[in-house]
C-alpha cells in the first residue's frame, strides 16, 4: 500500500496519517521505483521481483545483526528473527493483496497506461 493508496482513502480514514509513516511509504515508494526502473529487455517483472526479495532478505539479516556481538549467539536467534520477519512480511502481503484484489480495474488501467506510454 502507497502513499497515494492513503490519499484515494482505500484505507480506513480514522487511522491518522503521521509523519512517520508517510515517511514509510515514501521510502518503500521510492524502492518500488528502482525496482521498476530495472525493468526491460534484459528483466521481466518476475526475475526483478526475485531480485528484490533477495535484497529485502539480505537487508533484513543485516539489520536483525545490529545489537549482537558474536555470531554464534545470532545464529542462535535465527528461528526467531525468521519467524518475525516472515510474519511481518505475510501480513503486509496480504495487505497488498487485499488492496490490489479491491482496486484492480484502477491498477490494471495504471499498468497499461505505463505501458502505451513507452
Amino acid at each position: 500500500m502507497s502513499q497515494d493508496n492513503i490519499q484515494d482513502n482505500n484505507v480506513d480514514t480514522s487511522i491518522e496519517i503521521t509523519p512517520e509513516m508517510q515517511a514509510f511509504y515514501q521510502r518503500a515508494d521510492a524502492i518500488i521505483g528502482i525496482a521498476n526502473s530495472q525493468l526491460g529487455s534484459d528483466a521481466h517483472s518476475g526475475q526483478v521481483g526475485a531480485s528484490l526479495l533477495y535484497a529485502a532478505a539480505r537487508y533484513s539479516a543485516s539489520v536483525a545483526s545490529i545489537g549482537f556481538i558474536k555470531g554464534d549467539d545470532f545464529a542462535k536467534e535465527k528461528d526467531d528473527i525468521v519467524e518475525f520477519y516472515v510474519k511481518q512480511y505475510r501480513q503486509m502481503l496480504s495487505d497488498n493483496l487485499t488492496d490490489y484484489a479491491q482496486n484492480f480495474d484502477k491498477y490494471v488501467d495504471l499498468n497499461q497506461e505505463g505501458k502505451n506510454a513507452e
